[in-house]
């Protein structure tokens, strides 16, 4: 019999005194008759621990993280966990079959993967067109059961593996799109006791991908439809725009398939993409007209040239959405920055039905990590050429006090890095390093933080690094924030949220800078020194007093203020 949470603890691991402190409040509220429960804990406190306890107390679980390297975190701590990793991660062994691959290694770097396999295809057999499923691909029974063959998917085995284990392992995308689009297929797998979710103040975001929809100037063209005859301003407009597409899609189907050479030669991935973007149109009728007051037309991105690339819709409130995600008995939302009302309110939950466990401070000692206001000057859309130099003057100043070190400077926009670069000191310019998700020469994310880990004074510039990425030890031992992070005030849908949820744009402003903060201090023995240099970080943290988690209390030294 169970005595405590406290039991469940991963075995290899020594809980430290704040973890058992969360664990303690997480069984109180359980206890209690909670079955949603908010744990709001910084970095270094070793939430993965505290949700694998969780996990472990229940019979069942899932646990859902938001990235890559995360998950390769919770692998490496907690065994237990069955993990479900993307296509691009596995050889295709039918890829390898046809070029005559035997080697999954080469089979990697050739770029023979899972997701450029196809895992069934429409055939002619017989005279009669037939879905045809790969040889290698095993059902989930047969993993259940243990039958399947030795040569099966190395995807949809840990895939399968995952789906009949107790305890399993996802990112959001994944996890999302079985509970979306796969409920039916897989429910006698999908009924667990709870489920954990990790860096919880993404789940807006990652809902937002499921429900809102783009369209793309390929597909207008293949269509055969004039983008110019549609105001993309307009919503009604843009759903006239789905229904001519759709209308497209149909009859592209029904010409190719009553065509004389597809009776001679069926060409039946041809006709799946088809009917698959037929399918997406039509539904985002069906989507948009359920709700129309909730959805927005975000204005359309154009090329350098004034054409246009691509239109999004997206709704404004997602909470009506979120509850086919939660739908185990019990969960737990972790994350470094939440807070308790903006989040039920954005996800639909009823604060009275939630507990909220709110770290009372950091691991780290607060020497470690120091936070410098500076006050420079406030940076806007109205701001002068003036204030935007005086700030880059200033990041100058502070990378020669840094010249030895290496450090992250994080900005708003991808403009805003170029223009730090083109005005820092020729000396200071040539330790910078930018890094975004996707870079010009093609390098990724990591290829730009491995060259930066050989450089001894290098510096990271950056609009995507606020979250996601850890830069321990001597891999920045400085970080400057130069621009506060607010969203996108020209996106449509941010203003219509606004409106509708007053607090959510100082919500999302500052979880992004909390974040930011905790990008170079990863351990207890780990330090670096944090400079603001933009003003309106005061504004936020007024307006967002309420919300501050208390961990972040002493560094901001707001515990007397607010």
């Amino acid at each position: 019999m169970i005595l405590s949470l406290l039991e469940k603890f991963p075995t290899q691991f020594t809980p430290r005194q704040i973890q058992k402190e969360i664990i303690s409040k997480i069984e109180e509220n359980l206890k209690s008759g909670y079955k949603k429960i908010i744990l709001c804990a910084p970095t270094g406190v070793g939430k993965s621990l505290v949700g694998a306890t969780v996990s472990s107390y229940f019979d069942s679980s899932f646990t859902v993280t938001a990235s890559k390297h995360l998950q390769d975190q919770y692998i490496k701590d907690i065994p237990f966990l069955k993990p479900v990793k993307g296509k691009q991660n596995f050889p295709c062994l039918k890829l390898m079959d046809s070029e005559k691959v035997e080697n999954d290694r080469r089979a990697m770097r050739w770029g023979l993967t899972c997701d450029k396999g196809v895992c069934q295809e429409r055939i002619s057999k017989n005279g009669k067109e037939v879905i045809e499923v790969c040889k290698f691909k095993p059902t989930i029974k047969q993993v259940e059961d243990k039958t399947q063959d030795s040569q099966s998917c190395h995807y949809y085995l840990q895939k399968y593996d995952a789906l009949t284990s107790n305890h399993s392992l996802w990112n959001y995308h994944a996890f999302f799109t079985i509970m979306k689009f796969n409920k039916k297929l897989f429910e006698d797998y999908l009924d667990r006791k709870v489920t954990v979710f990790d860096e919880a103040h993404k789940i807006e975001d990652q809902i937002i991908q499921f429900v809102g929809f783009d369209i793309f100037s390929g597909q207008v063209d293949e269509c055969n439809l004039n983008s110019e005859k549609y105001d993309f301003t307009d919503l009604d407009s843009v759903i006239k725009l789905t229904d001519d597409m759709a209308y497209s899609y149909a009859k592209k189907i029904k010409d190719i398939k009553e065509s004389s050479a597809f009776q001679k030669e069926p060409d039946y991935e041809l006709i799946s993409g088809l009917e698959r973007r037929y399918n997406r149109s039509a539904q985002a009728k069906i989507d948009i007209m359920t709700d129309k007051e909730n959805f927005v037309v975000n204005d359309p991105v154009k090329d350098f040239n004034g054409n246009f690339r691509t239109i999004s819709v997206r709704p404004i409130d997602v909470s009506k959405f979120a509850n086919e995600f939660f739908e185990t008995e019990y969960q737990l939302f972790m994350s470094a920055t939440i807070d308790k009302s903006s989040f039920c309110e954005n996800m639909g939950l009823k604060k009275d039905d939630v507990a909220f466990v709110d770290t009372e401070k950091s691991p780290f000692p607060i020497e470690n990590r120091t936070i410098d206001l500076l006050n420079i000057r406030r940076l806007s859309y109205g701001s002068t050429k003036e204030d935007e130099l005086e700030v880059i003057k200033t990041i100058d100043r502070i990378l020669d006090e840094h010249s030895n070190e290496r450090g992250l400077i994080l900005t708003s926009s991808i403009p805003r890095c170029q223009k730090i670069l083109q005005n820092l000191s020729p000396k200071n310019a040539s330790r910078i390093r930018i890094c975004h998700s996707k870079n010009k020469d093609g390098k990724s994310q990591d290829d730009v933080i491995t060259e930066h880990a050989s450089d001894p004074s290098g510096v990271l510039l950056s609009s995507s690094l606020w979250e996601g990425v850890d830069l321990k030890d001597d891999l920045s031992r400085f970080q400057i924030i130069a621009k506060v992070p607010y969203p996108n005030y020209t996106e449509k849908r941010t203003r219509a949220k606004m409106n509708k949820f007053p607090l959510w744009y100082t919500a999302q402003t500052l979880t992004k800078i909390l974040q930011g903060f905790g990008r170079s201090i990863r351990s207890d023995d780990d330090w670096a020194k944090t400079y603001v240099l933009d003003t309106a970080v005061n504004n936020v943290l007024f307006k967002g007093q309420q919300m501050i988690p208390k961990a972040y209390y002493d560094v901001l030294g707001i515990e007397n203020q607010y």
